[in-house]
């Protein structure tokens, strides 16, 4: 869609990201994730990303570091959750564009995969792969289409596998 403007949030923002979440999913949890999550030390705005159009914020994404834990190791990742677009804009490519700023400003800052619980025929349209292909699982039971993985950096998921390590605001959003 062209006059969408992709930014990073800034606090004038954060109201409407709340509504744009809470329009797209239909529930306030989404809204409220990511207000719990701005808060955490680890959240870094530049991979909080808006999509603006008319001066109205009308989609956002957000990259989350988050860890895999493998063995005694723990291997840093990013949370790609949660993504929105309002109704009415759905459906136009604004996602996509989303994810590739998204994924291009995680590469920028040294981060070197992104995984992400989300629609098995969606997702693999920007390069992610079933987690499993690196022996990667939630900690959680979902279908393993669903849980999906991208390597910004090739080789950077090839440590055995692991169980991803969501903060606590995740788990309690699904």
């Amino acid at each position: 869609m062209t006059d969408v403007i992709i930014r990073k949030e800034s606090s004038p923002d954060y109201d409407m990201i709340s509504k744009v979440n809470d329009l797209a999913f239909v529930q306030k949890h989404e809204g409220e994730l990511i207000l719990n999550l701005r808060m955490r030390k680890e959240f870094i705005p530049e991979l909080s990303l808006v999509a603006e159009f008319n001066g109205n914020i009308i989609g956002h994404i957000l990259f989350f570091p988050i860890y895999i834990l493998s063995g005694d190791d723990k291997i840093q990742t990013l949370a790609l959750a949660p993504m929105s677009i309002i109704p009415g804009f759905q459906n136009k490519g604004l996602g996509g564009d989303l994810i590739m700023a998204g994924m291009k400003a995680a590469n920028e800052l040294g981060f070197t995969s992104v995984v992400v619980l989300g629609h098995p025929k969606y997702y693999p349209k920007f390069g992610f792969k079933k987690a499993s292909k690196w022996k990667i699982k939630a900690p959680f039971d979902v279908p393993e289409e669903a849980m999906m993985a991208i390597e910004l950096k090739n080789g950077s998921l090839n440590f055995g596998g692991g169980i991803i390590d969501f903060p606590p605001e995740y788990t309690a959003a699904f």
